[in-house]
């Protein structure tokens, strides 16, 4: 009982202790330390019903090991307090939320992950990551299409230009985010990927605090009419579990994966990118990145260490859930806030996203305009005369489609000639720098949105 108490855990008195097994009301269900929900409820004699020091119900087995942890509805969850020390003698890795310091003794993880932590002992010996079985479902492409009438044909905004001023918007007027306190990594991935399933994109999830998660609060916060608080991370897990479970899951490498195809780089000069096969991915690490909607670095730091060319590698990886479906009828680009909204035939906002939108330079265009046609995978023609000049190019060049070509995956065209709205091949930068007229979004945030419209589409241009 000392060494129990020592770790955080109280008995609780309770009538299920006279029962031969516990009691659990319909919205309560028990989760496993790895994250996984337990499908069996423990005979009463097998486990001890304890609290923890957040106030949480726990089932202890005999040897003091928690078996599972009682989850149920948000008001269930309300009034936690900090989480008891590690059971295995680490701190939380980021545990600043909590009030804690950062110590050489570290848990790579969070329970916002829901998973169990990656320990890193004292003298250097690293643990090894439990893992969760689930693999969720890779992300369909289609053969890439040769260029043809669907391929923009005057369209690039690669070249990184100085960032804009920030201006207040004078278009859409959003129910304003509550500021984000100290919060952790993975408290901050949680949060993200719960807007991205919600289809109000935060842009690369990445574990990181910045104007696309508040945009995107606000964003879903008009849509929804609720309030969401983003310092509630009993709150965020909550509506995790509803909206497809845990934000970190497992996913094992396959031969597919590690074969690509990919090329060694691709090289700033269109005239070397016109002699490439395809504008494919260079890396197993940025093909992952994109379909799992992260930052590529951020894929790197959730797993140390890990050579991902190697088929058969257990890896972490984000779990984005379904992209949003329905038909969108009319689409807003916000120029000041750079954010797109997508309205249905009933004016409901149903989805937003960052977006870089033109530049002092080369504006975007103004007042509205409509869905001219729409292509995935195109291929791009580099015309001097009505592009920038880039470079020393001064010839027509044409360029295979893949995802790091300049328009990214997808291509949007409006009816304003040269003018469209399109993936990108660095979705880190989306939302952070200007493009040359368009309107920019990541490759997955753009294909949602172009299986969403339809040509004629109205487009309206917000200063």
């Amino acid at each position: 009982m000392a060494a129990l108490v020592a770790a955080g855990l109280m008995p609780v008195s309770t009538p299920a202790a006279a029962q031969s097994r516990i009691a659990l009301s319909p919205d309560q269900v028990l989760v496993t330390p790895q994250g996984d929900i337990l499908d069996y409820v423990p005979e009463n004699g097998d486990v001890r019903v304890m609290r923890d020091a957040r106030g949480r119900t726990v089932l202890v087995d005999n040897w003091g090991n928690i078996v599972a942890t009682v989850m149920g509805s948000r008001a269930a969850n309300e009034g936690r307090r900090r989480p008891p020390p590690d059971p295995y003698g680490a701190e939380p890795y980021g545990d600043e939320a909590f009030g804690g310091q950062p110590s050489r003794d570290r848990t790579f993880g969070n329970e916002a992950y829901g998973e169990r932590p990656y320990i890193r002992q004292r003298g250097g010996a690293n643990g090894v990551p439990d893992y969760r079985n689930f693999v969720p479902p890779g992300v369909e492409r289609g053969d890439l299409p040769t260029a043809g009438q669907d391929a923009p044909q005057d369209e690039n905004d690669m070249a990184a230009l100085p960032p804009e001023q920030p201006t207040a918007s004078q278009g859409t007027t959003l129910p304003r985010a509550a500021a984000i306190t100290s919060k952790s990594s993975a408290e901050i991935t949680a949060l993200q990927v719960f807007l991205d399933r919600e289809g109000f994109s935060p842009g690369v999830i990445d574990g990181k605090n910045g104007s696309n998660v508040t945009k995107a609060i606000e964003a879903w916060q008009q849509a929804t009419g609720e309030t969401l608080d983003p310092n509630n991370t009993d709150d965020t897990l909550e509506r995790l579990r509803l909206s497809g479970g845990l934000a970190i899951t497992s996913y094992t490498i396959t031969a597919a994966d590690a074969a690509g195809p990919y090329v060694a780089e691709i090289p700033e000069d269109y005239a070397h990118k016109a002699l490439l096969p395809h504008m494919s991915f260079t890396s197993t690490t940025e093909m992952l990145g994109e379909r799992f909607h992260m930052d590529e670095a951020y894929l790197r730091e959730l797993n140390p260490g890990v050579d991902f060319t190697i088929p058969g590698t257990i890896i972490k990886v984000i779990n984005p859930g379904e992209p949003k479906t329905g038909k969108v009828t009319r689409v807003v680009a916000d120029k000041a806030r750079k954010q797109v909204f997508a309205y249905d035939e009933a004016g409901a906002l149903i989805a937003a996203y960052p977006a870089t939108i033109g530049s002092s330079d080369t504006p975007s265009p103004s007042g509205t305009v409509q869905v001219d046609r729409i292509a995935l995978n195109p291929g791009y023609t580099y015309n001097p005369k009505i592009n920038f000049k880039q470079g020393e190019n001064d010839k027509v060049l044409t360029l295979q489609p893949g995802p790091n070509g300049p328009v990214g995956t997808v291509w949007i065209a409006l009816s304003k000639p040269t003018y469209g709205i399109h993936g990108t091949p660095e979705p880190s930068k989306i939302g952070k720098t200007q493009s040359h007229g368009c309107v920019r979004l990541t490759n997955w945030d753009a294909t949602e949105l172009a299986k969403m419209v339809s040509v004629g589409t109205t487009v309206e241009f917000l200063e």
